[in-house]
């Protein structure tokens, strides 16, 4: 069979990461649709969000290591194949328990296909050119978010089938991104040799603060997603004041355009300082967001989501840095699974904490109780990087 060349098969694993975190926002502008058509509450809308990193951590824990076995290809096309059959659902869904099954399919997806693409693109990479790949793959995340806000808010706003079409845009990129994924190479020279068997997430000693650092910092950014993409449609429309979804998803994919473009201009800068901007960045981000919902005001909510799109890039890039830089070759898959586990457990966690309050209460009060949450793991992440000796750490590409 046909394979790609070592650069092209980057740049698919790049796809695949991007399609990843586009079929993860895809029901972000679509929440307030279901709530309207199918009289739900709060808690249900963040319930749904929630399935996904909940379902995803249960696959990382069982399967996290399986592509340092069977090769980053088989474990990319097992993970694209349950997206396809994930965004199939949302697409044909008359009810809500549908969507419930779809997004736990997307869980599954991403858990199958995130962590062999971003190791797969470490080992895809130029000769001498493996520290950028953090940096593309915090990029091509960014562009998969963007494109799910903002494609997602056109559809819905300006095209028929409000809650169906976005899905059905989906599925046919998903199915693209898969028949290149199928010409990937079989197998890497970093997979481990043996038999696979599920086994719990084990980190190294000789490594374990570099995971803490990384495992903290990506935790943060994915704590600000889980505000983001799980309440910030609701937020600017009913706290901010946004009536036109078009309009909500560019405010909300300037937040993933902004990812994009802090993760290539922290190129140069040591992983512990992108880390330390980044909570910096995340701190001020979320003051914003506040100040946004108690002035209603859109303006300063689009300020609030650059400067957390900053924070994220940057919490996501530097801890993701840091741990590819140190973990062993053939555990590779398996160690930044580990990371993922922790970030997507917490993500879900939160989701359905804000959920109950912002039932329970208010959407108001659940925001200000996510916004100290944040701060907190700011300060650790801040505090753990400022920790780590510089040598082990080279500086991104």
């Amino acid at each position: 069979m046909h394979t790609l060349t070592r650069r092209a098969s980057f740049w698919v694993a790049a796809a695949v990461a991007a399609i990843a975190l586009w079929t993860s926002g895809a029901p972000t502008v679509t929440y307030p649709l279901y709530a309207a058509e199918w009289n739900l509450q709060p808690s249900v809308t963040t319930a749904i969000f929630a399935v996904y990193p909940i379902v995803l951590v249960v696959v990382l824990v069982l399967f996290g290591n399986i592509s340092d076995y069977i090769g980053r290809r088989a474990a990319i096309l097992l993970g694209l194949l349950s997206l396809l059959i994930g965004v199939l659902l949302f697409a044909i869904a008359p009810n809500v328990a549908v969507v419930f099954v779809g997004r736990a399919l997307m869980g599954v997806g991403v858990a199958l296909s995130l962590s062999p693409a971003t190791a797969a693109m470490v080992e895809f990479s130029a000769k001498g050119k493996e520290k950028r790949a953090s940096s593309i793959t915090t990029a091509a995340t960014a562009v998969g978010l963007a494109l799910a806000t903002l494609v997602g808010g056109g559809l819905i706003q300006y095209a028929p089938f409000p809650t169906h079409l976005n899905f059905w845009v989906l599925f046919a990129a998903i199915a693209v991104v898969t028949a290149f994924a199928w010409f990937l190479p079989r197998h890497t020279a970093a997979e481990a040799q043996g038999r696979w068997r599920p086994r719990l997430p084990a980190i190294p000693r000789g490594i374990r603060r570099y995971y803490v650092t990384s495992t903290l910092a990506v935790t943060t950014g994915f704590a600000i997603g889980a505000v983001m993409m799980s309440l910030g449609a609701s937020i600017a429309k009913d706290l901010v004041g946004s009536t036109n979804a078009f309009v909500t998803g560019a405010v909300l994919s300037i937040f993933a355009v902004v990812v994009g473009i802090a993760a290539v201009l922290a190129g140069g800068i040591r992983p512990q300082r992108v880390i330390v901007m980044g909570g910096i960045s995340t701190i001020f981000g979320m003051l914003l967001l506040l100040l946004s919902s108690v002035e209603h005001s859109l303006p300063v909510f689009l300020a609030a989501s650059v400067v957390m799109g900053a924070g994220y890039s940057l919490l996501f890039l530097g801890g993701l840095s840091v741990i590819s830089a140190n973990a062993p070759a053939h555990h590779r898959a398996a160690t930044v699974s580990a990371v993922y586990l922790v970030a997507y457990l917490f993500q879900g966690l939160i989701a359905l904490a804000l959920g109950a309050v912002a039932t329970n209460t208010s959407l108001q009060v659940a925001l200000d109780a996510a916004i100290p949450t944040i701060v907190v793991l700011s300060l650790g992440a801040i505090g753990f990087a400022a920790s780590i000796r510089a040598p082990r750490l080279p500086r991104l590409a």
